[in-house]
């Protein structure tokens, strides 16, 4: 496994270092706290992948780094369930893991659903305004 340093990580995934160091900051990317003071940052491609998945998100759903942290926790804690049902649990204990994982998936889901609420507001309008402008064109072309 090869360890890259974070100015090759911005690179790879096209943000800044100081990015990458705020992430670390707000606990969404590990590497920052683990290192030996003085020493470089060094990143694995699971950091990387990691990033990468937290900037599409990001993008994608126009998050706020708050509404990011929000649901990077909620997957964490979703990982650490998966982890708990792969022990081979009893059907009580997989009911109690099935009950704690749909609060964090319902947070999911609200965030990308008000998101998507917001797209289709801004769709609307967008289709309003196209309708406005190509009735004046009719008119205009008489």
């Amino acid at each position: 496994m090869t360890a890259l340093r974070i100015g090759e990580v911005a690179k790879q995934v096209g943000v800044t270092p100081r990015t990458i160091r705020y992430y670390e900051e707000l606990g969404l990317l590990g590497s920052g706290s683990e290192r030996e003071k003085g020493s470089h940052r060094t990143y694995a491609e699971t950091d990387v992948g990691r990033l990468q998945e937290l900037i599409r998100l990001r993008d994608l759903l126009g998050l706020t780094l708050e509404e990011l942290v929000e649901l990077a926790e909620a997957e964490e804690a979703r990982a650490a369930l998966r982890g708990r049902w792969e022990e081979d649990p009893s059907d009580e204990e997989r009911l109690r893991i099935v009950e704690e994982a749909i609060p964090h998936v319902e947070r999911q889901f609200a965030l990308v659903r008000g998101r998507q609420e917001t797209l289709e507001e801004f769709a609307a309008e967008l289709e309003a305004k196209l309708t406005r402008l190509r009735r004046r064109r009719r008119e205009l072309s008489r």
